[in-house]
């Protein structure tokens, strides 16, 4: 029996304990998880005018790094985090006052069925809805409050990612084990799917967030800004987006007595709010990259779960790398790739 060189005896205790302590760093950090993809996202995005300040204007590294940091978290971060402290101070108080909300939900469903001799909900299904709908917000509302404090963390790496990024990107590179084509490959496709999560998604959102505010507005629905907000993190969801919003305030709109308002509001839904997620949509994905509808369904409810909010950007961005790591391993071990 032949025995096992000690060179491969060396080289497997090592990757052991490689492995053995990168999981136990990545056990005990794993809550900064955010505050890493953040830093990243924001690196990619800013990445071209930190260069553009350093070479056109000759700033110092250092100060091209903290003015772009602070016009991002003017621009981006803290407008977000206004609109998701706003929405979760109207969530949150409901969720505490949980048996109060059901029973007007089922009195306001039971008065429909009633009104209109229709049946809409039975007492069972209304009961199991709202142990999950009460159970999953809990979640998603203490999941956004931890990541937002994630935020000083964020800016912290993202510092150190801009002034050094290039040594870093550099040292990162030489570890994979990859061909040169395929090491390009990967580069090249990594930003376009952070682009395209990261810009694609909520700018395709807040262009039908504001067309469906004016229908809100003009059907006089009460505090339509709330709602354009609530239209906004709703419209990162393919299919159903916008819909899961305007359709219940068009009936309620009706059901006030409202009849006109709600019928308008509701046309004005299908047609204009929806149409104009398609052509928005379309126009984007000629320009920054297009991402599947499957890969932001599941990225959105992955995402949710894990990081709060954020995670509607953070957790496509996950699904998609996942998929391009798989692209690549293809690439240079297998005969085929994901593209073909």
């Amino acid at each position: 029996m032949d025995k096992i060189p000690n060179s491969i005896i060396r080289q497997s205790f090592h990757l052991v304990l490689i492995l053995l302590l990168g999981g136990l760093i990545f056990w005990q950090l794993h809550l900064f998880v955010p505050a890493f993809l953040g830093s990243y996202t924001l690196y990619i995005l800013l990445r071209r005018p930190y260069i553009f300040l350093i070479s056109r204007w000759n700033f110092p590294k250092s100060l091209s790094a903290l003015v772009l940091m602070i016009l991002s978290l003017l621009i981006i971060v803290l407008p977000l985090n206004s609109l998701i402290r706003m929405l979760s101070s109207r969530i949150l108080p409901q969720v505490k006052d949980a048996n109060a909300i059901w029973s007007s939900i089922e009195q306001f469903i039971h008065e429909i069925e009633l009104k209109y001799n229709v049946s809409i909900l039975t007492k069972e299904y209304v009961g199991n809805l709202s142990d999950f709908v009460l159970r999953e917000s809990s979640d998603l509302l203490t999941a956004t409050f931890n990541s937002l404090g994630l935020i000083a963390i964020m800016y912290f790496v993202l510092f150190f990612l801009l002034t050094g990024g290039a040594k870093m990107e550099h040292v990162f590179t030489s570890w994979l084990p990859l061909k040169i084509k395929n090491l390009n490959y990967f580069r090249e496709h990594l930003n376009s799917l952070v682009f395209s999560n990261a810009i694609g998604i909520p700018l395709v959102s807040l262009c039908q967030s504001i067309v469906a505010f004016i229908g809100y507005w003009i059907a006089g629905v009460e505090e339509p800004f709330l709602w354009f907000v609530v239209t906004f993190f709703a419209s990162f969801i393919p299919f159903l987006g916008a819909m899961i919003v305007y359709i219940p305030l068009s009936i309620m709109l009706i059901y006030n007595g409202q009849n006109n308002y709600g019928i308008f509001l509701l046309l004005y839904g299908f047609a204009i709010v929806g149409s104009v997620d398609n052509l928005f949509r379309l126009a984007i994905q000629k320009r920054i990259g297009d991402t599947h509808p499957l890969i932001t369904i599941f990225g959105v409810i992955a995402g949710l779960k894990l990081f709060g909010f954020i995670g509607l950007i953070f957790g496509p961005i996950i699904i998609s790398l996942f998929i391009l790591l798989v692209d690549v391993y293809l690439k240079e071990y297998g005969e085929y790739s994901l593209d073909e």
